[in-house]
């Protein structure tokens, strides 16, 4: 699937003028040989001046291929083991790209991680980079992000996009399948973020582009579509399709990003949860990957929002003054790990303040209207279980007794307008 960018490009019915800055992006079956000549139209120097970035596992799903069709190229391996997207991880990456000479390109030749750290070296040393995938398990290979915990602060920092990315599904169907399940949550926890996006459109007038909604839908209903064939053998046509299809839909994620300048398309209450859980404000070190947490989160906002929108309907939720951000559990719990400024000045100014009252209150119904689209609770349990993903926070070893506290916080993660923070200015009848 050779993806045409100049598609995503112009003016739109949202008032903006998109601007994509990825270049150019291949998923296919062997699309890794086709390295060398796609590098041709964007990069025009020797081997020598490229450093390829990788892991001790992706070093051997993609780095090693790389490192031969490239010869001469600059080869820094990380360790695999323990290596996060954080200060110490950018710090390790760097001090490899620093010793590695004239670098005038990077190859990210990894998931997540290598991603995020690739980007933010891209962006402060003003290197261009190439993105080569080795699992469908993140949507943030295309994007112009980097998410990183910085000094302990899970932080989304503005980045370069990648000029090219080349996704091989053979490279991508012999990854771990517990990376493609934690991709396919990732994707499934669009269901959340697109509900918060268009409420808050709707409360605030925050803007929103209704056509990259749709395009982000659509990608999601045929990722839902093949669950079942990204568990086949991969030796089959149908399970390389699948994972071409999970792949262009976590691709366009980043596609999307870029489109509207911001992640709101694809991050909500179900990625503000996973990032409380993983500055570990109110939990220990969880050994799970991002989309896994974002799976959980999404069952946890998603039952949340069904609570709402049902006693909206039975008339038993009404709109309550805002009392404020909530500055004492701030200090006790993000205050412990020294992040009590960072999150007063993450809500400053806070988005709820925006809101107001009288008309939230008119807007019930239509709010509801919006939470009738979400999928049942059953509905996901159903489609998580079918692509063997995380539902439940036994499933990450977290007592279910975290989730009053999860829900109460996740939303000062973000200085963000979701549902979940939207709550706060709800009370149902009879619930204390």
């Amino acid at each position: 699937m050779q993806i045409d960018i100049s598609s995503f490009h112009g003016p739109c019915n949202c008032g903006r003028t998109h601007e994509i800055f990825v270049k150019d992006i291949l998923i296919e079956e062997n699309a890794l040989k086709k390295l060398p000549e796609k590098l041709e139209n964007i990069y025009k120097g020797p081997n020598s001046g490229i450093a390829v970035i990788c892991d001790t596992n992706t070093y051997q799903a993609a780095g090693k291929a790389i490192e031969i069709l490239l010869p001469g190229c600059e080869l820094i391996i990380l360790p695999a083991s323990g290596l996060r997207a954080d200060n110490s991880g950018v710090a390790l990456a760097e001090k490899g790209l620093m010793s590695s000479g004239n670098i005038k390109l990077i190859i990210a030749a990894g998931s997540g991680t290598i991603h995020d750290i690739c980007r933010y070296l891209a962006t402060e040393h003003g290197i261009p980079f190439v993105s080569v995938p080795t699992a469908a398990s993140t949507d943030g290979c295309a994007a112009i992000i980097s998410t990183l915990v910085w000094d302990g602060l899970k932080k989304s920092i503005p980045g370069v996009s990648p000029m090219l990315v080349i996704t091989d599904t053979l490279i991508i169907a012999k990854a771990p399948y517990r990376l493609t399940a934690s991709g396919i949550s990732n994707m499934l926890g669009k269901y959340t973020a697109l509900t918060d996006w268009e409420i808050s459109h709707m409360v605030t007038g925050e803007y929103i582009c209704h056509r990259v909604c749709e395009m982000e839908m659509s990608a999601l209903k045929e990722v839902c579509l093949c669950l079942n064939e990204l568990k086949g053998n991969i030796k089959e046509k149908n399970t390389l399709n699948a994972y071409e299809q999970l792949m262009y839909a976590l691709l366009l994620s980043g596609i999307a990003m870029q489109m509207v300048g911001s992640t709101r398309i694809a991050s909500g209450a179900e990625d503000h949860i996973s990032n409380l859980w993983e500055m570990e404000v109110i939990n220990g070190p969880l050994d799970a990957y991002h989309g896994e947490k974002v799976s959980i989160g999404l069952m946890i906002a998603v039952h949340t929002y069904h609570k709402v929108k049902n006693a909206i309907k039975n008339g038993i939720c009404k709109v309550i003054p805002y009392k404020g951000m909530e500055y004492e559990i701030i200090k006790e719990t993000f205050g412990k790990k020294g992040l009590y400024k960072e999150i007063i000045e993450e809500n400053t100014p806070d988005p709820l303040a925006l809101v107001d009252e009288d008309k939230l209150n008119s807007q019930l119904p239509s709010i509801a209207g919006v939470l009738e689209k979400l999928p049942s609770e059953s509905d996901l349990l159903q489609l998580l279980a079918a692509a063997g993903c995380k539902n439940k926070l036994r499933d990450i070893n977290l007592d279910e007794g975290l989730i009053p506290p999860t829900i109460r916080l996740a939303p000062y993660v973000r200085s963000r307008l979701t549902f979940l923070r939207l709550t706060k200015l709800f009370k149902i009848k009879n619930e204390t």
